[in-house]
């Protein structure tokens, strides 16, 4: 049989504070994702997208974590599509949106091997951790907060998404590529010993070497783990399509051999691309290196 994949898309920037990046979905298919993945040989479906309300359609009222109860409601819509997709067999290939999307995303992984009495880990490549919370937040910008939620800290609309927290334990949990963090995250990040890499170290030990720690810590007790990448991982100069660009991230090749070492373990379960903002994007060049890291997560090979 043919593996599978199920392409689900969420067009959420209720996260952000930059509008755009709802349009990333769009993007990514546009560049003709699902023909690509096809082309390496999987039986792709393409899911649709998760219902998410326009900002216009509403009224922001939790300044310290602005619409909470419709990412709250969206991330457990995508929960449920995502676990879906496990049940059926498929890899789910999960297209962004903010980060804020990684909520329901890891939340249906973790629900779908938790009744199996396994756990997930996950590889969260990011030029931010997104470990603030509500009470931490200098913007209330909940893309900002998704890995605090699922490792159970923050806000109980999100923590306990799909009903159980927390999703990942620090000890599987691996942040690669972060150099803009805010000082309450720090705080977070060495009170559960969470193992950040920082372009720093990643500039002197080298990808490979970084992605083989990262997988090992994430697989470590585990069934596999998720795969996140937020475009911003990525330095401007590749990606200018994103929803908060950081200069000095990795390189095109980079972000490739990232993908290509995570896919080489085995033990990549879903995969998971955020932040693609058409809005500042040029001839959807962000878009289609979606698509091509999607295609090198999943396996493809040069030779």
């Amino acid at each position: 049989m043919k593996k599978s994949v199920k392409i689900i898309g969420v067009p959420m920037d209720l996260g952000a504070g930059r509008r755009g990046v709802d349009m990333g979905p769009s993007a990514i298919r546009i560049a003709g994702v699902n023909q690509a993945i096809a082309l390496q040989g999987f039986a792709v479906a393409d899911a649709g997208n998760v219902h998410v309300h326009p900002p216009e359609a509403m009224t922001a009222t939790n300044p310290r974590a602005h619409y909470l109860k419709e990412i709250a409601e969206a991330s457990e819509e995508l929960a449920q599509m995502v676990e879906a997709a496990l049940v059926e067999g498929a890899i789910p290939v999960i297209l962004g949106g903010d980060h804020s999307i990684a909520i329901g995303s890891v939340a249906g992984v973790a629900s779908y091997y938790q009744k199996q009495n396994q756990k997930i880990g996950i590889v969260w490549l990011d030029a931010h951790t997104d470990v603030n919370t509500p009470d931490s937040t200098p913007s209330g910008n909940i893309h900002g907060m998704p890995l605090a939620a699922l490792l159970g800290r923050g806000a109980k609309e999100l923590t306990e998404v799909a009903g159980f927290a927390p999703k990942v334990l620090p000890e599987n949990t691996v942040i690669i590529g972060a150099r803009s963090i805010d000082p309450p995250e720090r705080e977070l990040l060495k009170a559960l010993n969470i193992r950040v890499i920082t372009m720093s170290e990643m500039d002197e030990r080298g990808m490979a070497d970084v992605i083989q720690e990262a997988a090992a810590l994430a697989a470590n007790g585990t069934v596999g783990f998720h795969v996140t990448m937020d475009m911003d991982f990525i330095d401007p100069f590749y990606a200018p399509g994103v929803g908060t660009p950081e200069r000095g991230g990795a390189t095109y090749r980079e972000s490739h051999l990232a993908m290509e070492k995570l896919a080489d373990t085995g033990k990549v379960l879903s995969i998971e691309i955020t932040e693609v903002n058409p809005l500042y994007d040029t001839s959807n060049q962000t878009g289609t290196l979606a698509v091509e890291l999607i295609l090198s997560a999943l396996g493809k090979k040069i030779l």
